[in-house]
C-alpha cells in the first residue's frame, strides 16, 4: 500500500488475495473522544473487505487526535509493545490522517501505516469496474496522495543524461507533483465528458418524463438486493462493502405506472471528501430524483443503525440532496425474530419493514412508494379518436389502469399521468 496506486484486480491492500496466513496483518488503531462510540468494527469489515487481517486494536480516549503523531507519546510506547506481539506489519487508523501525522507515525513504530480514507479508496479502487468508475477512482487516489508524494513514478529517478540534459533541473519530487497534477487534469477533463454523456442520457429519461427513486444508504445494507426483488433485475449482490459503486437504473411499475428505480453507491462514516467529488457526476442521480428511498440495515443494533442513519443524512446533505423527500425502509427482517421486529416497529412507526432477500413486506413498500409519489401526477380528462391507435397505447403504458368510455366522437379517457407527460395529450384534453 506504500505506492497507493489505482488496482483493479485482486482483493487486498496489495492487489493479491490473501492465503492461510494473511500477507497483510493490520494492527487497529484509533482516537476517541470521551464518551465518543468506537468505531473499531467497521474499520474491521473494511480491512477484511480490502483482503487484510486485523491482529489486534488500540484506543486512546482523548478529545482529539495529537497533530504530530495522531496517537500521544505514552500510546505510541504502548502500542510498540503490542506491536511486537501481534506478528503485524501493518498499522491501520481510523481516521484520515495528515501526511506529517502518518510519516511521524511510521517513523515511531518502524511500520508502514495507512489511514481509514486509503483503505476505502483501496476498496473502490478493487470494485470499479467501468470505465467511469475506474476513471474516478483514480482520480479520487491521486488527489489523496498529491500531498503523499513517495516517488509513485519510481521509474523516472534520472532525468535524461548527456549533453544539453545536465543542470539543476527539477527534483524527484517536483516531478511525481507536476506528473500527478497533469494527470489530474486529464482526468477531470474525461470525467467532464463522461459528465456530458450522462447528462445526454439524463435528458433522454426526462424527455420519458418518468419519476425517479433513489436508493440511498450506507454500504451493504441491501439496496442492490432489493432493486433486484422490486424490478426483477439480475444485479450482482455480494455481502461486502461498497459492492456496488456504479448507478443501475431499471424500471419500477407501481399502480400500473412506469417509475425509474436507481442503486446507488452505498455511504459511509467519514467518506472520503476526494470520492465525494470525483463521485459527484453518480451523486447527480440522488439529487435530482424525486423520492429517496432510505434503506438501513434492520438486524443491527439501535446504536448502529442511528450511527449509519447519521452518516448518510450528512452525506446527503453534503452532496445537496437533504432536501429531497424521503422514506425510511428497514431492510433484513427476515434475521430477526418477532420481539425484535415489534420493537422495530415502535421505534421507527413511520418507516416500512422489508426483506430483500425473502420478498416479505415488499407489496407494503410498492404501496408506500406509490403514495408518496401521488404529487407528480396529474388527473387528465381526454378524448382520443379512434384513429389515433397510437396515443391510446401510449396512454395505457404510462398512466396504468384507465377509465375509458367509448364515445361516437371517439374514446373517452380519464387517467392520472406524471405531470411532465400531461402536456404531451394537451390537444385531446376535454372538460371533465
Amino acid at each position: 500500500m506504500q505506492n497507493r496506486q489505482p488496482q483493479t484486480q485482486g482483493s487486498g491492500l496489495n492487489g493479491q488475495r490473501p492465503r492461510g496466513r494473511a500477507r497483510q496483518r493490520a494492527f487497529l488503531v484509533a482516537v476517541v473522544p470521551d464518551g465518543g462510540e468506537e468505531q473499531l468494527a467497521e474499520l474491521r469489515e473494511l480491512l477484511k473487505t480490502a483482503g487484510v487481517a486485523g491482529v489486534g486494536e488500540l484506543v486512546q480516549r482523548r478529545d482529539h487526535p495529537h497533530p504530530n503523531t495522531y496517537l500521544g507519546s505514552g500510546k505510541i510506547d504502548e502500542l510498540k509493545a503490542e506491536l511486537a506481539a501481534s506478528d503485524a506489519n501493518l498499522v491501520a487508523c481510523d481516521d484520515e490522517l495528515s501526511p506529517r501525522q502518518e510519516r511521524n507515525l511510521e517513523a515511531a513504530l518502524g511500520l508502514p501505516v495507512i489511514d481509514r480514507t486509503a483503505i476505502i479508496l483501496d476498496i473502490f479502487a478493487s470494485h470499479a469496474h467501468t470505465a467511469e468508475g475506474k476513471l474516478q477512482v483514480e482520480l479520487a487516489q491521486l488527489e489523496y496522495n498529491l500531498a503523499r508524494m513517495r516517488g509513485l513514478w519510481s521509474h523516472l529517478e534520472r532525468l535524461g543524461g548527456g549533453i544539453g540534459t545536465r543542470g539543476p533541473g527539477e527534483t524527484q519530487i517536483e516531478t511525481d507533483r507536476r506528473l500527478a497534477r497533469d494527470r489530474i487534469a486529464t482526468l477531470r477533463r474525461r470525467l467532464e465528458h463522461v459528465k456530458g454523456t450522462r447528462a445526454v442520457q439524463r435528458a433522454e429519461r426526462e424527455r420519458a418524463a418518468l419519476p425517479t427513486i433513489a436508493l440511498v444508504g450506507y454500504t451493504n445494507a441491501g439496496k442492490s438486493t432489493l432493486l433486484n426483488a422490486l424490478t426483477g433485475a439480475e444485479v450482482g449482490v455480494r455481502d461486502r462493502l461498497f459492492h456496488t459503486l456504479d448507478p443501475t437504473t431499471r424500471t419500477l411499475r407501481l399502480g400500473g405506472r412506469p417509475n425509474l428505480l436507481t442503486d446507488t453507491v452505498g455511504f459511509i462514516s467519514k467518506l472520503p471528501h476526494q470520492l465525494v467529488d470525483a463521485f459527484a457526476a453518480t451523486l447527480e442521480e440522488t439529487r435530482r430524483a424525486e423520492l429517496l428511498a432510505h434503506v438501513l440495515d434492520g438486524s443491527v443494533s439501535e446504536a448502529q443503525r442511528e450511527t449509519m442513519q447519521r452518516a448518510v443524512e450528512q452525506t446527503l446533505e453534503e452532496i445537496g440532496a437533504g432536501d429531497r423527500p424521503r422514506v425510511l425502509v428497514l431492510n433484513k427482517i427476515d434475521l430477526l425474530d418477532a420481539d425484535a421486529r415489534a420493537e422495530l416497529r415502535l421505534r421507527h412507526p413511520d418507516a416500512v419493514l422489508v426483506s430483500g432477500e425473502t420478498g416479505e413486506g415488499l407489496q407494503e413498500l410498492r404501496d408506500r412508494l406509490e403514495r408518496e409519489l401521488l404529487h407528480t401526477l396529474r388527473p387528465v380528462h381526454l378524448l382520443v379518436p379512434y384513429a389515433d391507435g397510437g396515443s391510446l397505447a401510449e396512454l395505457h403504458e404510462l398512466a396504468g389502469e384507465v377509465q375509458r368510455t367509448d364515445t361516437p366522437e371517439g374514446v373517452r379517457v380519464d387517467a392520472l399521468l406524471p405531470a411532465r407527460l400531461a402536456g404531451r395529450f394537451a390537444r385531446f384534453a376535454v372538460a371533465s
